[in-house]
C-alpha cells in the first residue's frame, strides 16, 4: 500500500495563535506545529482522496484562523 506524505508551511504574523486555532480540527495523520513565524502541518495517509480533502479543509480553516487572529490580536 502506498503512503502519501505532504508538508504545508505558511508564514503568519501570529503563528502560535493561528496554529493553535487549526490544531483541534486535525484528523488522525495530521500534525501541526508553530515554528518561528511559520505554521507547519504534515499530512500522512494512504488514500489520495483523503489527503486532497484534508488539504482543502485545512487551507480553508487556516485562512479563517489567520483572518480572525489578525482582527483579534491587532
Amino acid at each position: 500500500m502506498m503512503e502519501i506524505e505532504g508538508t504545508i508551511v505558511t508564514f503568519h504574523d501570529h503563528p502560535i495563535e493561528t496554529g493553535g486555532a487549526v490544531t483541534p480540527d486535525n484528523l488522525s495523520g495530521m500534525t501541526t506545529l508553530s515554528e518561528g513565524c511559520t505554521v507547519k502541518t504534515v499530512i500522512v495517509s494512504n488514500n489520495l482522496r483523503s489527503v486532497i480533502a484534508s488539504v482543502d479543509d485545512y487551507l480553508m480553516n487556516l485562512g479563517l484562523a489567520e483572518e480572525i487572529c489578525s482582527y483579534a490580536l491587532h
